[in-house]
């Protein structure tokens, strides 16, 4: 399988090159310039089979052969080696519980991966690798957790000081060995500018091999639409068709793997793009017009969004068509008084406790769902990891896994810097 520039289909490039440079020298993304259809014989088998038998199936057209499979099936049996259950939430919509791996939220999935596919291209390659990942909350904990210790590799995380919540902050600052933190005086999208400014700087990369773990890198979101066949494998096939997955949104990179799958043949009835106050997205889909915008700050940190990278994959698969897209997908935007009145809502009526990004994704549901229809929403991160904010809107007591426990007491390592690339660039040198 070869991949091909977002920004123009003649910029092509190998797997290892794809995922080591993570984006295009032409700034643009990384796409299979194939995108197969699943038989039918796949179809008849996917209740019967677990997460990684999914995963090698779907996963093996884009990255074998340039990994034997021998190798590449043991990859995909170590990264989805935890649970990934629908749970019942009302009679018509369920969660898809994404939160069960080491760092409790959904990038444990793309990051446990793409840490695989990182120490395979690193042994075989004998060069250090310098992954970088701008975080605006779950990425940065699950990218370090994925690969700390992993030799060869040396992670950079870069996140905004003072918004994202306590916990996740931990979950990748306490690490050390080959993380490094680093805490910017800024948002969200001023360190993944940043990143995407130390992938073009020519002089850097003629030293070093840098590469992302953000959702920009196709080893991190190709992942992520094996859960989407896995969510099928759990409901009765006669609801299949009827279905309809809603995707809390930030850079785009879940929902989609979720249209990736769509590609592959996922015989669900339509997609919603559940997101924030950052309603990008959405008034693009009204508009036709895409237009980029500051993000705001929100209580749903992880999507705190204003130029989602993904967007860009998005408009790929439908032909740069917004008239294409409205045919499958919708958007619906949540404030944090709407997120948090959904948070106390669903634990009154069902006893199910939502964090905020997936009661963003239940709303969306709510509002949307026709009467012949069935709903899952991603439910992404442990409710724990957002603890304040739960406990507030919910009114009941979050009980901390001891897997966030253990972070907790751990000691804060971080460099500060401004928002300003050659700070970066003096500390990556």
């Amino acid at each position: 399988m070869k991949f091909y520039s977002t920004n123009n289909r003649s910029h092509v490039a190998d797997l290892k090159t794809a995922v080591l440079k993570g984006l295009a020298p032409d700034k643009g993304l990384y796409m299979p310039e194939s995108i197969p259809t699943m038989p039918a014989s796949f179809w008849d088998n996917l209740p019967g089979m677990s997460m990684p038998q999914i995963g090698f199936e779907v996963l093996k057209h884009f990255f074998c052969p340039d990994i034997p499979e021998d190798k590449f099936r043991q990859m995909v049996e170590e990264a989805f080696n935890f649970p990934v259950p629908v749970v019942k939430v009302s009679d018509r919509i369920s969660a898809l519980e994404l939160f069960h791996g080491p760092t409790l939220a959904f990038k444990d999935v793309g990051a446990r991966f793409l840490a695989r596919v990182m120490s395979y291209f690193a042994d075989y390659g004998g060069k250090a690798i310098n992954v970088l990942a701008a975080t605006s909350g779950d990425t940065g904990s699950a990218v370090a957790n994925g690969f700390l210790g992993v030799p060869n590799v040396y992670v950079h995380v870069l996140y905004p000081k003072g918004k994202v919540s306590k916990l996740q902050e931990l979950q990748f600052t306490t690490l050390g060995q080959n993380i490094t933190a680093y805490e910017v005086s800024g948002v969200f999208d001023d360190c993944q500018r940043m990143v995407k400014e130390a992938f073009m700087d020519k002089q850097l990369n003629e030293q070093k091999i840098l590469t992302s773990a953000n959702s920009i890198n196709l080893a991190r979101f190709l992942p992520q639409s094996v859960y989407y066949f896995h969510a099928l494998a759990q409901i009765p096939r006669e609801k299949w068709s009827k279905t309809v997955i809603s995707v809390p949104s930030g850079n785009f990179g879940d929902i989609t793997a979720g249209l990736v799958a769509w590609k592959m043949g996922l015989p669900v009835k339509r997609f919603i793009a559940a997101i924030n106050a950052n309603r990008v997205f959405a008034d693009y889909l009204a508009s036709g017009t895409y237009k980029p915008a500051p993000s705001i700050a929100t209580i749903a940190n992880a999507m705190d969004v204003g130029d989602p990278s993904n967007f860009a994959r998005v408009s790929e698969l439908f032909g740069g068509s917004a008239a294409e897209m409205r045919k499958l997908i919708s958007s619906l935007s949540y404030t944090d008084d709407k997120i948090g009145a959904t948070i106390a809502q669903v634990e009154k009526e069902s006893g199910y406790t939502c964090d905020p990004h997936g009661a963003v994704g239940y709303a969306a549901l709510r509002d949307n769902l026709t009467s012949d229809e069935f709903g899952v929403f991603l439910e992404t991160a442990h409710p724990a990891k957002f603890i304040d904010t739960v406990q507030k809107y919910s009114g009941t007591i979050v009980d901390i896994p001891e897997r966030l426990k253990r972070f907790m007491n751990g000691t804060k390592q971080t460099i500060e810097i401004e928002a300003d690339y050659n700070l970066l660039k003096e500390r990556l040198k």
